[in-house]
């Protein structure tokens, strides 16, 4: 704790700085049993600082907006399974929830994802999941007019992602969510794997980051030997090597059905 000129700060870890007013007198400016609340938002979760008469800040979490994928195929390759796999543990990490929904009661959910923490699945549609605060949910639509901006995460309580957003050429399979009426944004004119959709959502939303603040990669090409590589047709994250950010596991997954071609991987 810094205190000059009147004012105190205080240094909350991983948090920007919070700073409270001073009277003359040393005493905080609040009256007594009352408390200064300060709200903000770090790089991975949202905050509110609770300061009280004659105490140290208080730091409570708070819930972060959902993300949401509608399961849109009636299987889960491993494609997809890794990257559900990477939303989840990067939402749980961020204290944000992944849910899937429209899974098939059929469909049996791979073991690194069953009981996977972060990770919620329902057999309901997002239609029905939602249907009391349907305009509180954004749809991450490549045809949304609009684009997503740091002030939507006020407008919004959730964010709609139709997988498999990675087609090769695109399938607009959003088109199914379009159709039910919720309001669109878009991530710009790249396509964009399902799960750099959700980070890029997350930093656009949770971080305040602009869109065009965000280090991307287009189609990057991987090496998997002196001969053989494949381009990837999407949009990755950028990560501090300049490597594409994917999930554990994915390049070797590409790189084992490679001959297979990319249509059977997705």
């Amino acid at each position: 704790m810094v205190s000059h000129l009147g004012w105190t700060t205080w240094q909350v870890p991983q948090m920007r700085t919070v700073v409270a007013s001073l009277s003359p007198g040393g005493q905080s400016s609040c009256r007594t049993g009352r408390a200064l609340q300060f709200y903000g938002r770090t790089k991975t979760t949202p905050y509110h600082v609770t300061i009280k008469p004659s105490s140290s800040p208080t730091f409570i979490p708070e819930p972060i907006h959902d993300l949401l994928v509608e399961h849109l195929d009636p299987e889960l390759g491993p494609w997809s399974a890794l990257e559900y796999q990477t939303i989840a543990e990067e939402c749980r990490e961020a204290g944000s929830r992944l849910l899937l929904s429209s899974v098939s009661p059929l469909l049996q959910l791979p073991e690194d994802l069953k009981g996977l923490k972060g990770l919620e699945a329902s057999h309901e549609n997002v239609e029905k999941l939602f249907a009391d605060n349907k305009t509180r949910i954004c749809l991450l639509d490549p045809k949304a007019t609009e684009e997503l901006n740091p002030r939507d995460a006020d407008k919004f309580d959730g964010f709609l992602f139709g997988g498999i957003l990675g087609d090769d050429p695109p399938r607009d399979r959003t088109s199914e969510l379009r159709a039910k009426g919720f309001e669109g944004r878009r991530l710009g004119p790249v396509q964009m794997t399902t799960d750099t959709a959700v980070r890029v959502t997350r930093m656009v939303i949770q971080n305040q980051m602009p869109l065009q603040d965000i280090p991307y990669v287009d189609e990057p090409v991987l090496k998997f030997n002196k001969y053989e590589s494949t381009t990837m047709p999407f949009r990755y994250v950028r990560d501090r090597n300049g490597e594409p950010l994917m999930p554990k596991g994915m390049r070797e997954l590409i790189e084992r059905d490679a001959e297979k071609g990319l249509d059977d991987l997705l």
